[in-house]
């Protein structure tokens, strides 16, 4: 097993990147061009701990090289995402898990993403991936699939903060855009 963790801080309010998180595969990213489909599958709030707990199906297009491909027998273009998020808007946390649906019985992907606030206008991000490759006593090989994942994660990693970055520009503008008009019409 592998691991690989990163942390970042954004010049964000939390209220604003637990908001902004859920546009972080929209348009407005132009890093995440690999997510084809986000989809909800069940969200709800715990009325006694006010939690909001979201499942989501994520769908990528398939980046692996096709020797990969080919080795395990699939031409398959897309992989499948699990993920549950749980928002606690009392202690100020956002939590994501999530695990790899495509090629599990060959290596396992566990992340989990965090974020808290560092400061009044500043956020906390820490993500952590543990990687397992499961094929048997064949530690070279092992070794070398999740060496090669854990160089794709912090690759990644580099694009996602840079893509988040301009999913939190736009959502201020967009939302100080929309303060504006509510307060030209009276509504504020």
């Amino acid at each position: 097993m592998k691991v690989f963790s990163n942390t970042v801080t954004f010049d964000y309010s939390w209220d604003e990147v637990s908001t902004a998180n859920w546009r972080k595969y929209g348009p407005w990213n132009n890093k995440s061009e690999h997510v084809i489909a986000v989809d909800t599958l069940s969200r709800e709030v715990d009325p006694s701990t006010g939690i909001l707990r979201t499942e989501r199906l994520i769908t990528c297009k398939q980046s692996a090289p096709e020797w990969i491909k080919s080795m395990m027998g699939s031409k398959c273009d897309e992989s499948y995402v699990f993920e549950a998020s749980y928002v606690d808007p009392s202690n100020k946390t956002l939590t994501m898990v999530s695990q790899n649906l495509t090629w599990s019985n060959l290596v396992s992907v566990q992340e989990e993403v965090v974020y808290r606030p560092a400061s009044a206008a500043q956020t906390q991000f820490l993500q952590s991936a543990r990687i397992t490759a499961l094929c048997g006593g064949w530690q070279r090989i092992k070794n070398g699939i999740e060496d090669t994942l854990v160089t794709r994660f912090r690759e990644n990693a580099v694009k996602g903060r840079e893509g988040f970055e301009r999913v939190l520009e736009m959502s201020r503008i967009v939302f100080a855009e929309e303060r504006a008009r509510q307060q030209a019409a009276g509504m504020i």
